[in-house]
């Protein structure tokens, strides 16, 4: 075993028996001195953990195009499931519909059609919040070591300080006004430091207005000109316009900083 030299200019002598690697032990151990290797395997696992969320994210969009749920809204129910079991079944649906980026009106109105009015939301209502959940969860599980140091840009550092400081305030802003995406609201709070019940409860509530009209629209589709289906429609298009002026409103004054 040779001689290693100390710091004194003198030499350290291997105790009889040791090996190389009891020896060099105590130097991996020294304050800024890791194994090699090591740092470059840590770096990396917050990007295999993003790929391994987009690969996810691919295989379930693959999977709506594959089973069309669009369908349901041309074919309706299986008729070997109805009551209860056909309502849980939709709820599981829903949310991993939203998780693979369909759209929340089309399963609003198809939950409308299938199971009613007040069904049909308790059923979107359940499928919005489980959903939401697992969205937040992979995101957070997988994405957001990796995405977090990518939060350069201004109006990127705005989003997350808000979501982060404001959490509930902000979700239930963007649940209430249709201008920002489910599924994107979804993952830049995973990203975010928000919390998971702020996050949940503000999903929650502030889908319920949005959400109701268009379960009683989808339930009253078939008379278009009946009163309870121009006010689910008004409730619709009126929040939706609101959206799009703050929006635009936002957007002028963040350009004009």
């Amino acid at each position: 075993m040779p001689d290693a030299t100390d710091r004194s200019g003198g030499t350290v002598t291997a105790p009889a028996g040791a090996t190389a690697t009891e020896f060099a032990a105590p130097a991996a151990r020294l304050p800024g001195v890791l194994p090699a290797g090591r740092p470059a395997r840590a770096s990396a696992y917050p990007y295999v953990r993003l790929g391994l969320l987009l690969a996810l994210l691919a295989g379930a969009a693959a999977g709506v195009l594959v089973f069309e749920p669009q369908r349901l809204l041309t074919h309706g129910w299986p008729p070997q499931l109805g009551g209860a079991a056909a309502a849980a079944v939709f709820t599981v649906a829903y949310g991993l519909c939203t998780v693979a980026f369909v759209p929340r009106p089309l399963l609003n109105l198809a939950a409308g059609a299938l199971f009613g009015s007040q069904l049909g939301l308790a059923t979107a209502l359940a499928g919005t919040v489980l959903g939401a959940g697992v969205a937040f969860g992979l995101g957070r599980a997988l994405g957001q070591d990796a995405l977090r140091p990518l939060l350069r840009g201004r109006w990127l550092k705005a989003a997350d300080g808000q979501l982060s400081r404001h959490g509930f305030r902000s979700m239930l802003a963007a649940r209430l006004f249709p201008g920002v995406p489910f599924w994107a609201a979804n993952y830049c709070a995973a990203v975010s430091r928000m919390r998971w019940w702020p996050f949940l409860l503000a999903t929650a509530v502030g889908s319920v207005p949005n959400t109701a009209a268009y379960a009683v629209a989808g339930a009253r589709a078939a008379t278009p000109t009946s009163p309870a289906f121009l006010i689910a429609m008004a409730c619709i298009a009126v929040p939706a316009l609101l959206g799009s002026v703050v929006a635009w409103r936002k957007r002028h004054h963040l350009r004009s900083q």
